[in-house]
């Protein structure tokens, strides 16, 4: 982390200084916003975080709770879930209160005593090593606390406006006019009251029963629910012998469980089979009571037992799983004629079962997806067309997710003998372990993501999927990093320069190409960066040598590396990297020798693999993202 070049600072450095519209910030929610975030949980959340990265925005949300989610249904933190937590500057400190999922025990009719179940198979969580960042359960409730924390110490100090529910919206048909949003007071002095507020975009993270979506018109499209599940968080004594491991258990005729041991070493979720729901019976299975879960869990055990002693939630629900059939408001026959003004996200776009783990970790990435967007186009950094990209992009990945989920589900509740082979469960799930870690996502070309033309120059960071950090050397000092984790939600977008294999202080295609950026009027880092900016504000350079650290001279490094920041105009040290000779970087990502430029957009998905000879290309391509923030003639630094 970074902090003392605009002074020294004595206290909390994650409390950045309130800037903009973050210093005298209104106590309540005014009638003019320009973005309204609907509902507080993980997809709102995150896109509060990431627009109180920016002070000039009036960023406001609102939830239709009295306060702060308690308990959340949600639990199971994905490895790329803690990789964002990573970029939002949390992960160390909710991995260390969070239970890891290193491994999952499979349970099955035992083939001596079908009546008793037996551990079939333990596969590791995660056998590849697809990520550096562990997989995680941890209630929902804390995550919305972290993301809310970040939120209320950024320079624009976004917290929450509770009590307050949407009961209608119009969008103008005039661009220039902003969407009226019509809120009801939930709770307090005012309750049952209404008002108007005026958004130049709204962001509807309210849920399944969305009123945001049902708004603008957009529908639920997909299966009806036709199984059902109860679910519990308990304090129990039992002597099933993996209660404190991820159990996926398959019974002879009783159903299954999925069992997630819970942070705090006590208590667990237990998701309970409690079968089809015949046409026309809903309502008799939603009222299945809690006795009736716990018989059936002990059922489904046998010959273990569940002592519940305490129960803090439970519920029941059906298994659903549908997609929305657009993620904005702009409808299918009119996309790309107009700009969107209000977006979905989360489970007011898609909603499935909880057994992949995988609501609370897609929503977050929405979340994400269309608020480094907004920020962009807010700030003039981005035309408005760059969000159009954003139902675009996620609807794919909310399909995709329905998909994995159905079979994860069908293969859940299916008798073990009904199934292809005995260990097809199992297969399945080391089989598919990237998809629910949540790195499959890749997403097309659009005017962020380039071709994979070059694609060989860098095999390791696949156009359109996230950029998978390795380990390296940080010249400056000598310490190991993690090339990756240095990028935090600052809505910056990063160029990593990867050096063709000459020493820093030679004549290099690494120097050339450097030179250029830095000083030739057609640069992009000189054509993206505001007059008033350090010459890092748009476009975050960087640089990694295939030499270690001794073989690396700081002096000796271009001085588009060496950027001077800040008011004082400080040498930023931590933006030139050298390869660290146990863990290769060129090896393990596949980059040619010869160089190659990486292209990573805000949001951590790899944008553009380029020569280090491209140069024209490089310009067009961002250009392509990117407004032009002044004519650039010289170097800012010059």
């Amino acid at each position: 982390m970074q902090f003392h070049h605009h002074g020294y600072v004595t206290g909390d450095p994650h409390v950045l200084p309130a800037a903009g519209y973050g210093i005298d910030r209104p106590a309540e929610l005014p009638d003019e916003v320009d973005v309204l975030i609907v509902g507080s949980g993980p997809a709102g959340m995150i896109a509060a975080a990431q627009l109180a990265q920016f002070p000039g925005i009036r960023t406001h949300v609102v939830e239709r709770r009295a306060g702060r989610l308690e308990m959340g249904q949600a639990d199971g933190i994905q490895a790329r879930s803690v990789e964002t937590f990573q970029a939002f500057g949390f992960a160390e400190r909710i991995t260390a209160e969070a239970y890891r999922i290193t491994e999952m025990a499979f349970w099955k009719p035992d083939p001596a005593g079908p009546r008793n179940i037996a551990r079939a198979a333990v596969p590791p969580d995660d056998p590849d090593g697809i990520s550096e960042f562990p997989h995680l359960i941890v209630n929902q409730a804390r995550v919305l606390d972290h993301f809310a924390e970040v939120a209320a110490r950024a320079p624009a100090r976004v917290t929450p406006d509770y009590g307050l529910e949407v009961t209608g919206l119009t969008v103008p048909e005039t661009p220039a006019e902003p969407v009226a949003v019509t809120l009801r007071h939930t709770s307090g002095p005012r309750e049952g009251t209404e008002r108007t507020v005026r958004a130049r975009y709204v962001v509807g993270a309210d849920g399944a029963h969305s009123a945001v979506r049902q708004a603008i018109g957009r529908k639920p499209v997909g299966d009806k629910a036709n199984h059902a599940w109860g679910v519990m968080d308990v304090l129990a004594v039992t002597d099933f012998p993996d209660v404190r491991t991820k159990c996926a258990i398959q019974s002879h005729d009783g159903g299954s469980i999925l069992l997630i041991p819970r942070e705090g070493g006590f208590l667990a979720r237990w998701y309970v089979d409690l079968g089809e729901v015949p046409p026309g019976e809903g309502a008799r299975v939603r009222a299945t009571t809690l006795d009736e879960i716990i018989a059936r869990a002990n059922r489904i055990l046998h010959p273990y037992s569940l002592d519940v002693k305490d129960v803090p939630w439970h519920s029941v629900y059906e298994v659903g799983h549908r997609v929305t059939d657009g993620f904005d408001d702009v409808p299918a026959g009119l996309t790309g004629t107009r700009t969107p003004r209000v977006f979905l996200t989360g489970d007011a776009c898609h909603t499935h079962s909880a057994k992949a783990g995988q609501g609370m970790n897609v929503s977050m990435q929405d979340g994400w997806n269309i608020a480094w967007k907004l920020a962009h186009v807010l700030t003039g950094l981005a035309p408005e067309a760059l969000l159009a990209t954003y139902s675009a992009e996620r609807q794919v990945v909310a399909q995709e997710l329905i998909d994995f989920d159905r079979e994860w589900s069908r293969l859940m509740a299916t008798r073990p003998e009904d199934l292809p082979d005995p260990t097809y469960l199992e297969d399945f799930y080391v089989k598919t372990a990237e998809f629910p870690c949540g790195f499959m996502t890749q997403y097309q070309p659009s005017m962020i993501v380039g071709d994979a033309e070059h694609q060989g120059l860098a095999t390791g960071f696949p156009v359109g999927k996230r950029f998978k950090s390795a380990p390296v050397e940080r010249v400056a000092e000598g310490n190991p990093a993690h090339l990756g984790h240095h990028a935090r939600a600052d809505g910056r977008w990063r160029v990593y320069a990867f050096a063709d294999a000459a020493a820093p202080a030679e004549p290099s295609a690494l120097r050339d190409w450097a030179h250029w950026l830095g000083t030739a009027p057609g640069s992009p880092l000189l054509r993206h960066t505001p007059p008033d900016g350090d010459p890092d504000a748009v476009l975050d350079v960087k640089v990694v040598y295939q030499q270690d650290h001794f073989g690396v001279e700081f002096a000796d490094v271009p001085e588009v590396f060496r950027p001077r920041v800040g008011p004082f105009g400080l040498v930023d040290h931590e933006k030139v990297y050298a390869t660290d000779p146990s863990h290769d970087i060129f090896e393990l990502r596949g980059i040619d020798r010869g160089g190659a430029v990486v292209v990573v957009r805000p949001d951590q998905y790899v944008a553009a693999v380029l020569p280090l000879s491209a140069r024209d290309e490089l310009s067009a391509f961002l250009a392509g993202a990117l407004l032009p923030q002044h004519t650039p003639t010289t170097p800012k630094n010059a």
